[in-house]
């Protein structure tokens, strides 16, 4: 039995309405923008949740669907990375954030990329799928932890939403107010601890805000 979608899930004309219409080849679209540059994260497990408690294919069809929507949009970035180098990572983020993602991706490789690719937002993945592109981490590991990461992730929301997703978008529907007020809350609460976070780091990055080191004082005592 289909479940019939809420008006604020699928209103007419909306966007997803027309994901929705649009059916299991949506999550190939947004798929392809959630894990490029610019993406809109949280939209392919939402999207995934909707049409699996929709039930119009069986829900694993929707898992293989958006994880292969995933891969495409991963490799997309990866590839962009490759070929323009660490140019694209300096550009998109601050040094001293790419210096961490170099690290974390140096020390676990595999794990950097299948990881964030398992959790939920806000966890980011798009600074690994850089990070793997520019440091030339080989094409098929990337992949192979990129789609099993996914697939499990997508395997897991697909179930919950032919199972339970008629529960969450019927609490939405009925909160819809006060959840938005919560989301958007903590959505400014999330933007100003991390515009916090970078204004520390920047200031700790200012010249002459570093200690001299004791080998630099001695010399500079011995000019």
């Amino acid at each position: 039995m289909r479940l019939a979608v809420p008006a604020i899930f699928a209103a007419k004309k909306g966007p997803l309405h027309w994901l929705i219409h649009l059916g299991g080849p949506s999550l190939i679209l947004v798929g392809l923008i959630d894990n490029s540059p610019f993406p809109l994260p949280g939209s392919t497990d939402v999207v995934t949740i909707v049409l699996a408690a929709q039930r119009r294919e069986p829900w694993i069809y929707y898992a293989i669907m958006a994880t292969i929507g995933a891969i495409l949009g991963g490799y997309i970035t990866y590839n962009m990375a490759r070929k323009t180098g660490k140019e694209a990572m300096e550009k998109r983020f601050p040094k001293s954030k790419v210096d961490k993602v170099y690290a974390t991706f140096d020390k676990w490789g595999f794990a950097a990329v299948a990881i964030p690719a398992l959790l939920p937002p806000p966890f980011p993945i798009v600074p690994m799928l850089l990070a793997a592109g520019a440091l030339q981490y080989p094409k098929k590991k990337f992949l192979a932890a990129l789609g099993v990461a996914r697939g499990v992730r997508y395997i897991i929301l697909a179930y919950l939403g032919a199972h339970y997703g008629h529960h969450v978008i019927r609490f939405f529907t009925r909160y819809y107010k006060p959840a938005l007020i919560v989301l958007i809350v903590l959505a400014v609460i999330g933007g100003l601890f991390g515009l916090f976070i970078y204004l520390r780091r920047r200031k700790s990055g200012k010249p002459g805000s570093q200690k001299r080191s004791p080998r630099t004082a001695e010399v500079g005592r011995t000019a």
